[in-house]
């Protein structure tokens, strides 16, 4: 199963964002979203244009949250568009494979219409309790997660209150992978935390 990890400068231990990232991708994490909504264009540019050697280097793809135009034009893999951000479609249009597209999905209705227009993968969550996702009210489950799963014409990625406890369970549910904010943000020791979690991401029969 893919770790997918998402940055959030402030709550990483270090609070710098090329440090975060940096550590993450040389850590072994299979992809690295850039997720800094308040920073300015020029900011996230140069940011970008740092760290994408490295990505390259380590083999991770390197994606930035909602901007493809910022994406490519600083020669990362790719943009991850939340759910409600451009159409995938349009910035499928507009940058062709191999630039990969990443869609936040809620439904298996948004799954296939996602895949239908070009995504390469999706996030579907929130699968557990988690604050940052209370406002699409409440978890789907295992149970539901796994059902999309097997519906989905695309590698879906479990998003929403992952933690190493239930990795091996969402890997059995048919996850391709486990996105997550704080699950990767607010390791200390991440050469040591992320094949520690690539461990626990074996699968495990669902109850049932």
């Amino acid at each position: 199963m893919l770790l997918y990890a998402i940055t959030d400068r402030s709550i990483a231990p270090s609070g710098d964002l090329l440090l975060q990232a940096s550590s993450l991708i040389r850590a072994g994490v299979d992809w690295l979203q850039i997720r800094e909504k308040d920073l300015a264009d020029g900011v996230l540019f140069a940011a970008l244009k740092m760290l994408v050697p490295e990505s390259r280097r380590f083999g991770v793809p390197l994606l930035l949250n909602g901007r493809p135009d910022l994406a490519a034009a600083a020669g990362a893999a790719g943009v991850h568009l939340p759910s409600d951000g451009l159409p995938v479609s349009r910035v499928r249009e507009e940058f062709p494979s191999p630039f990969m597209i990443v869609r936040s999905c809620h439904r298996v209705e948004e799954i296939l219409e996602a895949a239908a227009q070009g995504a390469d993968a999706v996030t579907l969550g929130p699968v557990f309790p988690t604050p940052s996702k209370a406002a699409f009210g409440e978890p789907m489950g295992l149970e539901a997660f796994a059902a999309a799963c097997a519906r989905s014409p695309v590698p879906v990625f479990a998003l929403g209150g992952v933690d190493p406890s239930s990795l091996a369970a969402l890997a059995a549910a048919g996850a391709s992978g486990a996105a997550a904010i704080r699950l990767f943000c607010t390791m200390t020791h991440p050469l040591e935390d992320v094949p520690a979690l690539r461990n626990l991401a074996a699968p495990a029969a669902l109850d049932g």
